[in-house]
């Protein structure tokens, strides 16, 4: 049975590609936590999604005994997390159950802008920072220059910093030697009293039910126990309690400091929520552990199921899907071109990217995705002030005093020589540069504001574009700024589409409107009869395309005779296509969907 003084909680934190998935499977190597047959690399890293991409998106746990070289046998529960931006709020409950986190810095790439995030994260949860510089087997790292980034842009002291190759193994026994000394072991002020134990994440199993990841605070739980959920008020029996190792692993119970799984008799995923407290039903807690902050989707689309007869199957997918991603956010809602479908709330783009993904991989689900947009804050001549996620909800614009827009504030991490191309591409997405600081002569730190909005498709692959590689990009909320928004609607045939509509700045519509007609006229197949293609800010057309109709050679069985037959033919079948435009309908094919959210990405790459 190991103590509570035995036991180190830990995560791994850095920049999205700085080796911390392949350190993890290094440090489960050495402790023999997985034998060789069934090890492979990024072990934690579970979907197929992250296996194929080579990123981490979901963080997971792994419990492992080590023998340390002062002769005691440590339990050591780490926390492998993701890198990239939109992925957070993962890193944000991951530290939760944690007192401490190594800061993993790529020796060749040096401070990057997730690297400072996720390292003031660390610092607003109160946790114990071990350093560490990883690759430092390769040709180009420069260990004594990132050491002073360090120093100059996070205030830690690099002088005894762990220097470890995550992928040699080299220096890692050090750096758990480290761990377990510098990691201070878990607090418990009732260790024998009532159960605390907060979630910080949960998984749906098919067979089992929702199985909620927990942090044990206080108390102690084992099977059979009678356990309650102080948030929702559901109580169920505890069938199993485990420990990842990495996979899950019955244990006979889960003591202070601990981090493992519950099993109980609990079907619907609505009734468990990340961030509640455990407690058992015959001693209960007096008050529950204090939650997560509460996240902010930052990016809303509509999500509608391909054919209508899957709609209640990819409701149940989003429900099971929201229980594994806490920072996920649907409610229904209804399209006059697409059905009924789902408004749903995403931290960015490849957070949207992922989940759509997920969907059509873990359960089969195929969806068709509206234009991405923000959360506007629309002020009334009455007073009211609505927030408005999508662009069919806006109010008549004679209703409205002014509409507000979200903001940004950026980190952007850029070689000195790309200075100049970096203002330009943030001025030209009406941002302002608000403060430049040196971060070693090579590099230079931006801070800017942005407006959300214009960041949104593929911002970040401009700015990887300009600096050839070496621009990092990490961003927060900033408030709100008054702007002149317009909705934008996408007619075919002079009927507006609503699936098609969005809202735009008025100095964008014209370039936007132009791009959305130009995809819908490469997707739309031709028609009988002309579709002209409109983009209408309010009664004015501020672009247009035309999709050409088939054509029926009707003079084909003259065989010569006056001019006058020829037109005679000719002007009846334009007579029967104008009758057909009247009362004909178009076809809009999914891969028009497709083809406008691809029209975003292609002009904002050309910024």
């Amino acid at each position: 049975m190991t103590t509570i003084d035995d036991i180190r909680n830990f995560c791994i934190i850095a920049h999205i590609d700085h080796g911390k998935s392949t350190l993890a499977d290094r440090i489960m190597e050495l402790t023999k936590a997985v034998d060789a047959r069934t090890f492979h690399d990024q072990l934690l890293d579970s979907m197929d999604l992250e296996q194929e991409r080579g990123i981490t998106i979901k963080s997971h746990p792994v419990s492992m005994s080590y023998a340390a070289r002062d002769g005691k046998t440590y339990l050591l529960n780490l926390l492998d997390t993701p890198g990239h931006v939109d992925f957070s709020y993962e890193v944000s409950r991951s530290m939760a159950a944690c007192e401490a986190a190594v800061l993993l810095v790529d020796a060749a790439q040096g401070v990057q802008a997730q690297t400072v995030a996720n390292t003031i994260l660390a610092l607003e949860a109160n946790l114990e920072i071990i350093p560490a510089l990883n690759k430092i087997d390769l040709p180009s790292a420069d260990v004594p220059g990132v050491k002073h980034q360090v120093e100059e842009a996070l205030a830690i002291p690099m002088d005894d910093c762990a220097l470890v190759s995550s992928k040699t193994g080299a220096g890692v026994p050090d750096l758990l030697e480290r761990i377990v000394h510098l990691v201070p072991p878990p607090r418990s002020d009732h260790p024998d009293g009532p159960l605390r134990a907060v979630i910080f994440d949960s998984l749906f199993d098919p067979y089992r039910g929702v199985i909620p990841y927990v942090r044990v605070v206080d108390g102690s739980v084992k099977a059979g126990d009678w356990i309650r959920f102080m948030g929702t008020g559901l109580e169920t029996q505890v069938k199993e309690v485990g420990i990842f190792t990495p996979k899950m692993q019955p244990v006979a119970s889960l003591s202070p400091g601990q981090v493992g799984y519950l099993v109980g008799t609990v079907k619907d995923p609505r009734e468990v929520k990340t961030g509640d407290t455990v407690t058992l039903r015959a001693t209960p807690a007096a008050e529950p552990l204090p939650g997560f902050r509460e996240v902010r989707p930052m990016v809303f689309a509509g999500l509608y199921p391909v054919s209508t007869d899957e709609y209640e199957k990819l409701r149940v997918s989003l429900e099971k899907l929201q229980l594994n991603d806490a920072a996920f956010t649907w409610h229904a809602e209804s399209s006059v071109a697409l059905g009924f479908g789902f408004r749903c709330g995403f931290l960015g783009l490849l957070h949207m990217e992922i989940v759509q993904e997920r969907l059509r991989r873990e359960f089969n689900c195929d969806v068709i995705s509206t234009n991405p947009a923000v959360v506007y804050r629309v002020h009334g001549k009455d007073g009211k002030v609505q927030e408005i996620d999508n662009p069919i909800r806006l109010p008549d614009p004679a209703d409205i005093d002014f509409v507000e827009e979200p903001l940004i504030r950026a980190t952007i991490i850029t070689p000195s020589s790309c200075i100049g191309d970096m203002m330009r591409v943030v001025m030209e997405h009406r941002g302002t540069v608000d403060k430049t600081d040196s971060l070693d002569g090579v590099r230079v730190i931006l801070t800017c504001t942005l407006p959300l909005n214009e960041i949104l498709v593929d911002f970040n692959d401009t700015l990887k574009s300009v600096s050839h590689g070496y621009a990092s990009l990490d961003y927060v909320p900033a408030g709100y700024q008054r702007s002149d928004i317009v909705r934008m609607d996408i007619l075919l045939n002079g009927d507006a589409v609503d699936a098609f509509s969005c809202l735009v700045h008025r100095d964008r519509a014209r370039a936007r409107g132009r791009e959305i007609c130009a995809a819908l006229k490469d997707a739309i197949p031709p028609h009988m009869f002309k579709i002209p293609v409109q983009a209408a800010v309010g009664g004015t057309i501020v672009a247009r395309e035309d999709i050409r109709p088939f054509r029926k050679d009707v003079t084909a069985k003259l065989y010569g005779g006056d001019i006058t037959r020829k037109m005679k033919l000719l002007n009846k079948q334009k007579e029967g296509k104008k009758r057909m435009k009247q009362f004909g309908t178009v076809n809009v094919p999914q891969e028009a969907f497709v083809a406008v959210l691809r029209s975003s990405a292609s002009e904002d790459s050309r910024g």
